[in-house]
């Protein structure tokens, strides 16, 4: 097995152990030094105690004056030596000739070393010395007569601990502090790297870049655009389809996200923790029909991820098939009006009733033709105009009169508004308007539509005279999921058209009496607007 795919736990479990035995062997290092240096200032002291002991002894002071002295107090120094554990205890006189030393057969020789001068001008100072059993420090010391003049010079030396004898020497604790060290490490690391191994869901190193890269190619292959941001809105994911939507060049991840794109509404998810499903939103310019869910651990916000998908194609396909689908609604209607009255006409006829049938034939024709005419030339979009007319002759199915003021007209979208968002605004508000009239009776059922448009505003009203709203309801009434008709309504069909005047940056009233009728009016703001033709 090689080092790359060593499991994650034991690569933490000897890594730990690494640092703990390298730290342990600092830790000695610094210990066994500091333990040296201490040792060495003790020991001169203690040398130059010594020295300054034997410097003061009446009988050296004599025997250093006397020739042949080294015979008479040799012997002694040798005891002082022996007592104060040093290694050399050497005394000379001012012609340098040693009157002590260890070895014998230097008694009476002349010194040669060459830092004693210094201590034969009366200074007292130590100096180090290497030699082949190690380095020695060698405290001096002068030696003065009753009269304050120097006779001598004492010399005491003692060898400095190597830092191998000092490990030596401090070796069972040394073994004791390195065992129970080593072992509290083992333990530690073992916990550490399953700790670690856990909070990353059993995987190995590998497999989590592995699955990284997969979630990486996965996200730039989907044909949505995705973008992640983090708690603090720094962007972690952003592919590629949704570089293509919003025109982004260049490498995002790791940027704020209001730096690269002001208005995707993401950090109001990381806020608010709530998610939104199939909203439509204007980002960059552009209309976006987007999802954005938080992304939630132990039920923590760690941040929000948006499904983005460009609506332009979508909207153009709704546009025709809302169009198709109104003018089909429209065509039906007719179709059975046409029915009713051919079988009038049929009856007339068989009575020999066949002038008021011919009478009546051109009457419908004209009546359809006039109000086709007029939709027509005040609403100059076909699909609009279809879904007035089928709404006018659906009416006409339930007892009900829609009118659409003559002075109304629409030549033009608002701004960031589409033959869609008209109608789907529309149809809505007529349908409601429909079903409030099945609560209630009314004499006379009508529904009042008005368009008016000039340069700076569009204003559209919906005004009917059925079953109203509650008082308590109408600040509800464009949320998603609300509705009275529990049987047959879905609750989306105001949030519809909230939405669609937030899109357009509209305001919205509504007037309800219950019992009286309600109105809805809607006004946008034109420029710059989109041409309705078509």
């Amino acid at each position: 097995m090689s080092v790359k795919q060593l499991p994650i736990r034991w690569k933490i479990t000897i890594l730990s152990y690494c640092v703990v035995i390298f730290s342990l062997l600092i830790g000695g290092i610094l210990l066994v030094v500091n333990i040296q240096s201490t040792k060495e200032q003790e020991i001169n002291t203690a040398a130059m105690n010594t020295a300054r002991t034997v410097a003061e002894l009446s009988d050296v002071k004599k025997a250093i004056q006397s020739p042949n002295g080294w015979t008479k107090i040799n012997h002694l120094i040798e005891q002082i030596r022996l007592i104060n554990d040093e290694d050399y205890i050497v005394v000379m006189n001012m012609e340098r000739i040693r009157y002590s030393h260890p070895v014998q057969s230097l008694l009476g020789t002349p010194s040669l070393g060459k830092d004693e001068d210094a201590a034969f001008a009366e200074h007292n100072y130590f100096s180090k010395a290497r030699g082949e059993l190690g380095t020695f420090t060698r405290a001096f010391f002068p030696i003065k007569d009753d009269n304050l003049n120097q006779i001598g010079v004492v010399l005491v030396g003692h060898r400095i601990p190597s830092f191998w004898d000092i490990s030596a020497n401090l070796k069972n604790e040394m073994v004791i502090i390195l065992s129970l060290t080593l072992s509290a490490g083992l333990i530690g690391s073992f916990l550490l790297a399953r700790h670690i191994k856990k909070q990353m869901f059993q995987l190995e190193p590998h497999q989590i870049a592995r699955i990284l890269e997969e979630r990486t190619a996965t996200f730039h292959a989907m044909n949505e655009g995705v973008i992640a941001i983090d708690s603090h809105e720094i962007i972690t994911i952003f592919n590629e389809k949704a570089k293509g939507i919003f025109s982004v060049k260049g490498e995002v991840i790791g940027k704020p996200i209001r730096s690269v794109l002001e208005d995707t509404r993401l950090p109001e998810i990381v806020e608010h923790n709530k998610a939104v499903y199939n909203e439509t939103i204007i980002v960059g310019g552009k209309t976006i029909l987007s999802s954005r869910i938080p992304v939630l651990i132990d039920q923590t916000v760690v941040g929000a991820v948006a499904i983005c998908q460009d609506r332009t194609e979508v909207v153009k396909m709704a546009e025709e098939l809302t169009g198709v689908k109104n003018f089909v609604e429209a065509l039906r209607v007719q179709n059975h009006e046409y029915m009713n009255n051919l079988h009038t006409i049929a009856g007339l006829i068989q009575l020999g009733k066949s002038e008021q049938a011919l009478n009546l034939a051109f009457t419908t024709s004209e009546q359809q033709g006039n109000t086709s005419k007029s939709i027509k030339e005040m609403i100059r979009n076909d699909a609009l105009a279809g879904l007035l007319l089928s709404k006018i002759r659906r009416g006409k199915e339930l007892g009900i009169e829609v009118r659409v003021d003559p002075n109304s007209s629409l030549s033009q979208f608002p701004a960031q508004m589409d033959q869609n968002d008209i109608v789907v605004l529309l149809g809505n508000l007529i349908e409601n308007a429909f079903e409030s009239y099945e609560s209630i009776e009314v004499e006379d059922r009508v529904i009042d539509i008005s368009i008016e448009q000039n340069e700076e505003t569009c204003a559209i009203m919906i005004e009917d005279n059925g079953c109203g709203i509650r008082y308590e309801d109408v600040a509800f009434i464009f949320d998603k999921g609300f509705t009275k008709n529990k049987q047959k309504g879905t609750g989306y069909g105001l949030y519809l058209v909230k939405q669609i005047v937030m899109k357009g940056n509209g305001d919205i009233d509504v007037d309800s009496h219950v019992g009286e009728g309600t109105s809805f009016t809607i006004i946008f703001p034109m420029n710059p607007g989109v041409e309705a033709n078509g």
